[in-house]
């Protein structure tokens, strides 16, 4: 399947990243000279993505500002920065009845994971990228059957998981998604996450897959992690 659309998540401030986001959002700290978000735009262009919505919240007139004028981009403000199902939900009359892709800004990987994912939606309802860990209590523990995932826990406790799938922060969603954004509920952590629109997808019994990512995925979250990304692009490059 072939999409065109595109949402990125970044109404974050990045709070691990301490005093690096006092004056930025993470998603404009810079890596070889550019913002993360201008490594994510390039590969998803790459990808054949030419439509992008960015949602902005903290210090969103930075993100808004460097990215202003450019083709295929428009922008959401998340005012109340209330979870990633809220935010997603910003999305809806961009997407319409389209299936798009969807990352959160601090995530970089390349144009061949995007392109890869678009082509498992032929039949699904959602494709989930994921990567294999040793545990994966610091993100989302993904449960899969053959080639259906079964099962999301965001954040489990450390050592309670029996899948090595770590959820990677990219999802290819049909329009669909957008009726169980709206139902989410509000989590024990005090947000509307993603993850339990996710949950109710699965419950609803609609085929969702998964990608294990086969090659470099980073997922930016701590100052240690801008310098190994920037070592990983310069590889790559």
């Amino acid at each position: 399947m072939t999409l065109t659309k595109a949402v990125i998540l970044a109404a974050g401030r990045g709070v691990r990243m301490e005093a690096l986001t006092t004056e930025r959002p993470k998603p404009m700290l810079e890596i070889q000279g550019k913002p993360i978000l201008a490594h994510q735009v390039a590969h998803l262009r790459e990808a054949g993505f030419t439509d992008i919505l960015i949602v902005t919240g903290y210090r969103a007139e930075q993100v808004e500002g460097y990215f202003s004028g450019e083709s295929g981009i428009v922008f959401r403000r998340q005012e109340v920065r209330d979870g990633t199902a809220h935010a997603a939900l910003l999305a809806r009359d961009f997407v319409g009845q389209e299936s798009f892709l969807l990352t959160y800004g601090d995530i970089l990987a390349s144009g061949q994971t995007y392109r890869e994912m678009a082509a498992r939606m032929e039949n699904a309802e959602a494709v989930l990228a994921v990567k294999h860990v040793d545990d994966p209590y610091q993100g989302a523990a993904v449960y899969v059957d053959g080639d259906r995932m079964t099962q999301i826990i965001e954040k489990p406790p450390r050592g309670a998981s029996t899948t090595p799938w770590n959820s990677a922060g990219i999802y290819c969603f049909r329009s669909s998604i957008f009726e169980h954004l709206a139902r989410v509920p509000l989590s024990p952590r005090g947000e509307y996450e993603l993850t339990d629109a996710i949950v109710l997808l699965l419950a609803s019994g609609a085929p969702v897959r998964y990608y294990a990512i086969p090659g470099w995925w980073r997922d930016i979250g701590r100052p240690e992690d801008l310098a190994e990304a920037h070592r990983r692009l310069e590889e790559s490059s």
